[in-house]
């Protein structure tokens, strides 16, 4: 300011134009690239925030799908919870009554009606074909009063849910 009181009058006038003329002028091409950096920040910004919202949204689905699995699992133990109950009945039981007789029929048919209640089917029964898609063959016959590749017995039945084999019958395969 004292330079500015030292000046001549009309010095004075053009001492604000000197000074602006000192400071570098921007260039149209200094003042897209400043907007295309801070565009380029705001892009990066975005990016981290839309990242860090899928990582949490991941987080969470894994949490509820595992919460739902374990939902599922607890309803069918409540299920079969009261067939173990008159599976211990029967235990304690004396086995030579018809009573222990009555009472394991009586078990078997409450586990068949759970199983058909929440969609489990029986596969491999004898006289079928035999198909390892749901048959394991664990022995092999030779009989003439089979077909060929026919179930001649089944050493342990095998259950599906839908589609999805749960465990594959293991048979004892004919010819």
């Amino acid at each position: 300011m004292d330079e500015e009181k030292d000046l001549k009058p009309e010095e004075a006038e053009t001492a604000p134009e000197k000074a602006e003329a000192k400071k570098p002028k921007k260039s149209k091409k200094d003042t897209v690239t400043e907007k295309l950096k801070e565009e380029l920040e705001k892009s990066k910004e975005q990016l981290l925030r839309t990242a860090a919202e899928f990582d949490n949204y991941k987080k969470r689905t894994d949490r509820e799908r595992a919460g739902i699995a374990e939902y599922a699992k607890c309803e069918v133990i409540k299920k079969l919870l009261p067939i173990l109950d008159n599976i211990d009945r029967a235990a304690a039981a004396d086995s030579s009554s018809d009573d222990y007789i009555k009472g394991i029929e009586m078990i078997i048919k409450q586990f068949s009606s759970l199983s058909e209640a929440l969609g489990i089917e029986e596969i491999g029964k004898a006289g079928e074909a035999f198909d390892p898609n749901f048959h394991e063959a664990v022995m092999h016959i030779e009989d003439e009063a089979f077909g060929e590749n026919e179930i001649a017995e089944v050493l342990q039945k095998g259950y599906k849910l839908g589609g999805t084999v749960i465990r594959a019958a293991m048979v004892k395969v004919a010819n």
